[in-house]
């Protein structure tokens, strides 16, 4: 569906099957009752998630071609992919293995070439598709700094192969697909400025010369590929775990001509303690809940000079006891949520993005991403169908006030 000029919907990787027929079905049973409370007039947009197994599946057979009828049968389409878990990402311990395999690898190149091949097979006519990926790589695969640049180095010339690609696609098929690199706490690329110094001191100087040498295009020509099909996804929550100003780094991309290809809508958790650690242990109690074995949860701690100071896991920052000023912690929890007793969650970082959206229209794509909902803490554990489409109507709200 859209809103204004914007394809919104919601991130297929809150579903637990890793096979394409077990994703299938699962899109077969919600989907129906998803779009005909949110958009039953109007088609809507499907952000898809397809592990490498479920990518190799899907081409074969008629498997394709099933679902584009199944699309059209339900007056719905796909626009945005994830990219970003290849393997399993649910029912079993993801934690550091959701960066695997990196950007330094053949493996990521050929899934996520074979994904833009199935999205470019989907996307309606005129519109434009983007798949979200890893930062690089996780940052403490890697002891030194000169391995974090070589890795930088390899990661980026696979990722020039990705552009080529599109740019042929874009030459000879007429559709225009864009890579969206996902900041995310303790990649390689983990905050706004981290990623536009990439972007522009080690993407933009190969990619000129990678796109001179293999097209004979001058250094304004390639730039300008280059931004087209590289751009940045604005996962809300990683920017606000690193207490960002949303409006300082979009309007530092808009000013550098570097494109956000989509919006990925989630909450981070965070807790504010008092100045005199009166309430350091009903904070703490309260993160130890959501202390599940799944996924990584980093936290970043704020100091009261404005420092921080961060953890790889949750289970280290519970065992250091720093309670600092604020603590956040990574752990997409339901947007409508704004408190979780002692906790709150960053929803008014949310509310400021969207804001950002309506006024500047910086993206085509808006996608929310709450995937954690099989490792919530039980009395927040609501039936699924119903909490996506709470969080949607949630988004539409904000967006039309």
């Amino acid at each position: 569906m859209k809103i204004n000029t914007t394809d919104f919907t919601y991130c297929t990787n809150i579903y637990a099957g890793e096979s394409w027929a077990d994703h299938f079905s699962a899109l077969k049973g919600d989907f129906p009752t998803i779009k005909n409370d949110l958009s039953p007039e109007a088609p809507m947009g499907i952000g898809l998630r397809l592990s490498n197994i479920a990518s190799i599946a899907i081409l074969e057979a008629e498997n394709l071609q099933l679902f584009k009828q199944w699309l059209h049968d339900n007056d719905a389409y796909v626009f945005t992919m994830n990219g970003f878990p290849y393997g399993g990402f649910h029912d079993t311990i993801v934690k550091d293995q959701v960066h695997a395999p990196d950007w330094t690898t053949e493996n990521r190149l050929a899934y996520t070439l074979r994904l833009f091949n199935i999205l470019a097979g989907l996307l309606p006519p005129g519109m434009e598709g983007g798949i979200s990926t890893s930062p690089l790589s996780y940052r403490y695969w890697f002891n030194e700094a000169e391995e974090i640049s070589e890795a930088k180095k390899v990661a980026t010339q696979n990722i020039l192969k990705v552009a080529e690609e599109l740019y042929l696609m874009k030459l000879t098929k007429g559709v225009t697909m864009h890579l969206d690199i996902e900041p995310e706490p303790d990649g390689i690329l983990e905050t706004g400025s981290e990623f536009i110094a990439w972007f522009e001191t080690v993407l933009l100087p190969a990619g000129i010369l990678y796109f001179q040498n293999q097209f004979e295009l001058n250094a304004t020509e390639a730039e300008e590929v280059i931004k087209e099909h590289i751009r940045l996804c604005y996962d809300v929550c990683h920017f606000a775990i690193g207490y960002e100003s949303h409006e300082e780094v979009i309007n530092i991309l808009a000013q550098k001509g570097i494109k956000v290809g989509k919006i990925q809508l989630s909450a981070a958790l965070k807790g504010s303690f008092d100045a005199e650690g009166r309430n350091k242990q009903d904070i703490l109690t309260a993160f130890s809940y959501f202390n599940e074995p799944t996924y990584l949860h980093q936290v970043v701690a704020r100091n009261s000079d404005g420092s921080l100071v961060r953890y790889p896991d949750l289970p280290a920052a519970l065992a250091a006891q720093d309670y600092a000023e604020e603590w956040r912690a990574h752990f997409h929890v339901p947007v409508f949520l704004e408190s979780f007793g002692v906790l709150q969650s960053t929803q008014d970082d949310i509310v400021k993005v969207l804001e950002l959206q309506a006024q500047k229209n910086f993206t085509q794509h808006l996608e929310v991403e709450t995937y954690t909902w099989g490792v919530l803490p039980g009395e927040l554990k609501l039936p699924l169908t119903q909490s996506i489409i709470r969080e949607l109507n949630w988004v539409k709200h904000i967006l039309s006030h």
